[in-house]
């Protein structure tokens, strides 16, 4: 395994890593244990829940997993807070109380006494990043957490918190975990760039683009019954990123696979694993088919000739789906 730095850290992890938004909800508990299992013996050793999913059950799932496994000490363990946990008015958002309020919840659901990486789930222009800085800082001191990091931030946010951590000398974010992939490669314009500049580790999310590049989507078939995109009128959102430009890209991206001997999903996971300034994808199986299927990204080799022809396909910085969307103004991206 190519265990990678961490941003500016001296820990490494593994150059993919679990994400568990489907632990405690449709991957029932018992099966999020034996998925968490068959990674960490792969050699998977970075783990990327959040406490919004299912509610905290992700949370409990990956902790009684890891208590009963006993393998606590070998993981990254990495959580985020930010969304509604509660009907309070105050139960989100990136202000001080409930941040501290959460880490602690976090810590009970995980069964652990220390989070390797806490991060800011979204962005808060309304909430100054010095009291979010701050609050991080004194979990850190505290040992509660080891290292911050924040997901979906812009360029500019993330250089703004490094010029407030360092006025006030507060910890710094080392990592950001933005949505990158073959249908949206926007971060290259301004994010890779900046992070690569100034040491921030990149963690992407959806590198598979929440399935349209497994290869189970068709252009002229309806989406599988079971899947997100089944009931498109019910997300708008869904909707747009099904739009009939992904196709272009999706089907020579298929035949470009099948003429490496692999899967269009482990083509997408390998390519965006070895991408300049990347760290670590992160991968969401549902099930343990869909786990192995991922792992065998490992095994695929992406070649020079393979970039050029993938760059003809999905030029570099452009998109044909939208995943790295901002609403500014309401201060948050949308999913």
């Amino acid at each position: 395994m190519d265990y990678r730095p961490l941003g500016r850290t001296g820990i490494r992890v593994s150059p993919l890593c679990l994400g568990a938004m489907m632990f405690g909800g449709k991957t029932s508990p018992a099966d999020s244990a034996a998925i968490i299992d068959r990674a960490l013996d792969a050699g998977i050793n970075f783990i990327d829940t959040a406490n919004v999913y299912n509610q905290g059950r992700s949370e409990e799932a990956v902790g009684e997993a890891l208590q009963r496994n006993g393998r606590r000490s070998q993981v990254i363990l990495a959580t985020k807070v930010h969304g509604r946990m509660g009907e309070d008015p105050n139960a989100m958002g990136n202000t001080r109380r409930h941040i501290i309020e959460q880490c602690e919840a976090s810590l009970r659901r995980l069964k652990t006494d220390w989070i390797d990486l806490y991060q800011v789930h979204r962005p808060q222009p309304d909430v100054p990043i010095d009291e979010t800085l701050r609050a991080l800082d004194d979990l850190v001191r505290s040992g509660k957490v080891r290292y911050i990091g924040s997901s979906t931030f812009a360029a500019w946010q993330l250089v703004e918190s490094l010029w407030v951590a360092k006025e006030y000398r507060l910890e710094r974010f080392v990592c950001e975990q933005p949505p990158y992939n073959l249908l949206d490669r926007r971060i290259e314009r301004e994010l890779l760039p900046m992070a690569q500049a100034y040491g921030f580790g990149i963690i992407p999310w959806s590198p598979l683009a929440g399935g349209l590049l497994t290869g189970k989507y068709r252009r002229d078939a309806p989406p599988p019954e079971d899947s997100r995109y089944a009931n498109l009128d019910a997300n708008p959102l869904y909707r747009r990123r099904m739009n009939d430009a992904v196709w272009d890209v999706i089907e020579p991206l298929e035949t470009l696979a099948r003429e490496k001997g692999t899967t269009l999903s482990r083509l997408a996971l390998a390519w965006c694993m070895h991408q300049p300034g990347v760290t670590s994808p992160i991968i969401g199986p549902r099930t343990m088919e869909q786990l192995e299927d991922n792992l065998g990204a490992l095994e695929v080799t992406i070649t020079d000739e393979d970039r050029k022809a993938i760059d003809r396909i999905i030029p570099p910085g452009t998109h044909v789906a939208p995943y790295y969307e901002a609403d500014w103004r309401a201060g948050a991206f949308r999913w």
